[in-house]
């Protein structure tokens, strides 16, 4: 009882700190809690009235009948603390990381919600995923490609449901190009763009197809992209590796020198991984590209003091401009000659 009071007191103090900092910060979705507590290994969030609570593994001797006693003692708690009925309540479970597979459908139920980010719409499902669509710990990057995508051309991999490329458009991205081989979160993204009177068309393509292939295969002649959002799972199965498998602290240097070939001149890649044993070395980078972390820029209020990424910022070596997160204003890029836009840095 002692310790079901310390989750519930805890929850509600983060909720009461971090409601009031989601209204000034236009955020109404947010991480509430997230294992705060070790005896608690729960992660809460919030989407604007309706709650997820994921629930990890305690122990591994725990029986069937404590793992369900614990889940619906946890829900209970989540419930008295923040104000919620089961219909608001979506429990999950979540096991160990299991590469693209959590991004497969885990049942039919089809409840759905639109959801605002800055000021966008976002379509997020709460039933049918072990994830809803919209990942919270990347809101502040969006928000910086946003800042940064006037007149730019940019290039979303491993896109999810495209809420970066919403993000580039309604910041005046002059092209977008959205990849991601499932054609079921293409069409989320489709409905994504949408809901923001945004539609794809001959500037902003969306396309169904397998990134690292894609990447491999090298840009067509004259391609190149200002931005590229390179976001690529922690691990999945690739017949393109060698091994037969992609690893991000494995082959993430190989994934960044192909995507290289794709930027342009003056151009970067937003280089991010979820992988918490990830170490990048630099001397692994190919030769006249440089890289800076950005982590700390990039995490939000309602994460912080958390790692739930690893960011960084990609670009030819002799650039310090686009190695630099001051540089947030672009002007219209010149014709496709081979010379991109050039920073304009903020006053």
């Amino acid at each position: 009882m002692l310790a079901a009071a310390m989750l519930t007191d805890r929850i509600s103090k983060r909720f009461r700190h971090l409601s009031k900092w989601s209204r000034r910060t236009d955020a109404p979705c947010f991480r509430v809690y997230e294992r705060d507590i070790p005896e608690f290994p729960l992660v809460i969030d919030w989407y604007d009235g309706d709650v997820v609570l994921w629930i990890h593994p305690r122990r591994k001797d725990e029986t069937p009948e404590q793992e369900e006693s614990f889940a619906r003692a946890s829900a209970e708690s989540v419930k008295f603390a923040l104000k919620v009925d089961d219909t608001r309540l979506f429990v999950k479970r979540r096991m160990r990381q299991r590469g693209l597979a959590q991004y497969e459908r885990e049942s039919d139920q089809g409840i759905r919600r639109v959801v605002i980010e800055h000021g966008l719409k976002f379509e997020i499902n709460l039933s049918d995923y072990l994830d809803t669509g919209l990942f919270l710990d990347h809101r502040a990057t969006r928000q910086m490609i946003r800042d940064r995508a006037r007149g730019q051309r940019v290039l979303n991999l491993f896109a999810y449901t495209g809420a970066f490329t919403v993000h580039a458009i309604a910041g005046g991205a002059a092209a977008t190009l959205t990849v991601d081989m499932s054609n079921t979160y293409q069409s989320w993204t489709r409905r994504n763009l949408e809901l923001n009177t945004m539609a794809p068309s001959a500037e902003h393509r969306l396309e169904a197809a397998d990134c690292l292939q894609m990447l491999e295969a090298g840009p067509k002649r004259g391609e190149a992209w200002d931005i590229i959002v390179l976001d690529p799972p922690t691990f999945s199965n690739s017949k393109r590796m060698a091994s037969g498998s992609f690893s991000v602290d494995r082959d993430w240097a190989q994934l960044v020198a192909h995507a290289v070939d794709w930027l342009s001149p003056r151009g970067q890649i937003w280089f991010s991984t979820n992988s918490r044993s990830f170490r990048p070395d630099d001397a692994a980078l190919p030769t006249g590209v440089g890289m800076r972390e950005i982590t700390k820029y990039t995490v939000p209020e309602d994460f912080s003091g958390r790692t739930p990424h690893r960011a960084y910022l990609i670009a030819r070596a002799g650039d310090t401009d686009a190695l630099d997160l001051r540089v947030t204003r672009w002007t219209a890029p010149a014709a496709r000659g081979g010379s991109s836009a050039r920073a304009t840095p903020e006053s």
